[in-house]
């Protein structure tokens, strides 16, 4: 009781802070009713910590409070960003930075907040005029030669939540030590420093002249342009779920030659309220029912849909039986990368050195292609800035041709630093047209991976905890783990623990071996006798704690098998998540 009472009067001590001149009437009065009410569970929520910079950047529900998304975080944020980006680049004439956002409620407000601080404090900016994908800020970074960037994007979630992603002048989100480096400037910022007049001649309005650069460049990632006009009348159903995806993603695919591009009407509306969807999530299957309508109508050889800031793919296909299926995130870096290599060997166009990228919880079926056709495959950690900076490490001396994540995730060209819907959903449809011009479909192509390479099925627990109860949970959990690691799995002896945290390797032997990794992260792997893998992880940028298995079966001979494999998985999946009292 007396802790909560203590917490209660920092919070409340924070919050008076809000009701200073600096703050305007509305944001005043929210917080004036947060303190004078007896449930104050709000007032905590709002004002018990200070929004941070995670694997995602700065996220959070967007509302009045330091933990919460309003334009003062933001202010707060880009003045620190600002003071960074000055003392690191002192030498420049010039120091310029790109400004880009998603669809969401009060994004274009907090980029134009964001332009404005940033060209107070004599910085160069160069704002969207509008929405743009992810990629293409990232995209911008490079090709206009910027400091860094920032994105005003809360990627998949909730309607409730807006975000800010920084950007580094490699084009990826920022990594150390710039992200402490800027989050230290941010904690000296207080909210009269922040300068909110922003300069007019300092503010450059791009658009179509970036659009169409871009666009170009994803056209020529494409590896068999001649199965595409052969199969130009591919039947594709493609859903921006409210979001960006719509302003680039239709014309990528009319521009790799596709005919036949049927986009879902309701969702081709802008809308940060995502009124056709419960979550714009492309990974969840109830996005897409909109998109499955219409295929059924159409009779449509793929789905395919995009997050609202276009970064994340998510698919749908029919499986043997004519039924339209949902493809996971670990299937579709599959895929993708299965293609790149056999269909770039086939066309002569893999070259020693050439290497791709997965992250330590995506499918280890991605190591056994890479092994068997001889490519380098690289191991890197939960977020596209790591894949971003094995790009950057090989820079020049080797040639990066994909890599991916389990969260639908994929990048497929180097020039973009973060992971990419548009190019994706292009290579996507090359692949499908691969398929049908063989007289298959993308279902197809999966099982003939899996009877090569074995059969595997994944599985991700989301825990939710939210607010600062949730944390302190979370926190409980890993250290619990960390004390009592698993012996077995489901059934399997446990043979190898790594914990990324003191980058510390096991074996059941008691031999003990250091990890390979450019930095720690709260990450504790097992891997069992069966070849089972699991992963936990507390998330960066939403409150849960995250459990990825993955089971295996080398037994699948035929496609006829998958059913079997699948009923196997699912057993397997249901005892381990017993072991893990989840």
């Amino acid at each position: 009781m007396e802790n909560n009472e203590q917490l209660i009067a920092q919070c409340e001590a924070k919050a008076q802070q809000w009701l200073a001149p600096s703050f305007d009437a509305k944001t005043q009065e929210a917080v004036k009713a947060m303190l004078s009410s007896d449930d104050k569970t709000e007032l905590i929520e709002s004002f018990y910590k200070d929004l941070e910079f995670g694997t995602g950047g700065l996220r959070g529900i967007m509302g009045a409070g330091s933990n919460r998304m309003n334009i003062y975080t933001v202010g707060l944020a880009t003045q620190g960003f600002a003071n960074y980006l000055r003392k690191n680049f002192a030498g420049l004439n010039e120091i310029s930075v790109v400004v880009c956002h998603d669809c969401r409620n009060n994004s274009r407000l907090f980029a134009e907040t964001v332009a404005n601080v940033f060209s107070a404090n004599g910085i160069k900016v160069y704002l969207f005029d509008d929405m743009r994908p992810t990629p293409e800020c990232s995209f911008a970074i490079r090709y206009l030669k910027c400091q860094a960037g920032v994105n005003v994007t809360a990627s998949h979630n909730p309607k409730e939540y807006n975000g800010y992603k920084a950007y580094w002048e490699d084009g990826a989100q920022v990594l150390s030590p710039h992200d402490t480096g800027i989050i230290d400037e941010v904690n000296k910022v207080k909210i009269s420093d922040v300068n909110f007049s922003g300069n007019k001649d300092l503010i450059n309005i791009i658009g179509e002249e970036i659009d169409k650069v871009y666009l170009d460049r994803i056209k020529e990632i494409c590896i068999d342009p001649e199965v595409i006009k052969r199969q130009k009348d591919l039947k594709i159903v493609y859903t921006p779920l409210h979001g960006t995806g719509m302003t680039l993603i239709p014309r990528s695919l009319k521009l790799w030659g596709f005919e036949n591009v049927h986009c879902v009407k309701e969702q081709m509306v802008k809308s940060g309220d995502f009124p056709t969807v419960v979550s714009p999530n492309p990974e969840n299957g109830e996005a897409l029912t909109l998109a499955l309508r219409d295929a059924k109508e159409i009779d449509a050889d793929i789905v395919m849909a995009s997050d609202p800031d276009a970064d994340r793919v998510g698919m749908a296909c029919k499986n043997d039986k004519g039924e339209w299926i949902l493809i996971n995130g670990n299937q579709t870096c599959l895929l993708f990368l299965y293609y790149i290599i056999t269909n770039r060997k086939a066309k002569g166009l893999l070259k020693k050195g050439d290497f791709i990228v997965k992250t330590i919880v995506t499918t280890e079926v991605i190591r056994k292609i890479a092994d068997k056709q001889g490519i380098e495959m690289r191991d890197c950690y939960t977020g596209f800035k790591w894949i971003a900076s094995e790009i950057a490490k090989s820079e020049g001396k080797q040639q990066y041709i994909g890599g991916g994540e389990e969260s639908y995730g994929f990048l497929a060209e180097d020039f973009v630093r973060d992971k990419d819907a548009v190019s994706a959903c292009s290579l996507l449809a090359e692949i499908c047209a691969y398929a049908k011009d063989q007289g298959k479909t993308l279902y197809d192509i999966l099982m003939d991976i899996y009877i090569e390479y074995g059969f595997s099925r994944e599985f991700t627990v989301n825990v939710v905890k939210p607010g600062k109860s949730g944390a302190d949970e979370i926190k409980q959990m890993m250290t619990d783990f960390r004390n009592n690691p698993p012996q077995e799995l489901g059934g399997s002896k446990v043979v190898v623990w790594k914990d990324y945290q003191t980058l510390e390797q096991l074996e059941a032997d008691g031999s003990k071996s250091k990890l390979d990794m450019p930095t720690t992260s709260n990450v504790l792997q097992w891997f069992c006798e069966d070849g089972t893998k699991v992963s936990v992880r507390p998330s960066g940028t939403e409150p849960k704690i995250k459990f990825y298995i993955e089971v295996k079966d080398n037994t699948m001979k035929c496609s006829n098998c998958y059913g079997r494999c699948m009923e196997g998985a699912e057993t397997k999946i249901e005892a381990i998540k017993k072991s893990l009292n989840l």
